[in-house]
């Protein structure tokens, strides 16, 4: 049996990365969102 997980950072920098949260209107609100919570990350 095979795990389910196998994780791969391109793939998760273009997937939740800041580039692709820039591109739609409500990635920006995300990002905007976590500006003002004060995150140390606000994307990959």
């Amino acid at each position: 049996m095979s795990f389910t997980y196998k994780p791969k950072k391109k793939k998760r920098a273009r997937t939740h990365g800041f580039m692709r949260r820039k591109k739609t209107k409500t990635g920006r609100q995300v990002l905007a969102r976590r500006r003002r919570k004060g995150r140390a990350k606000i994307a990959i």
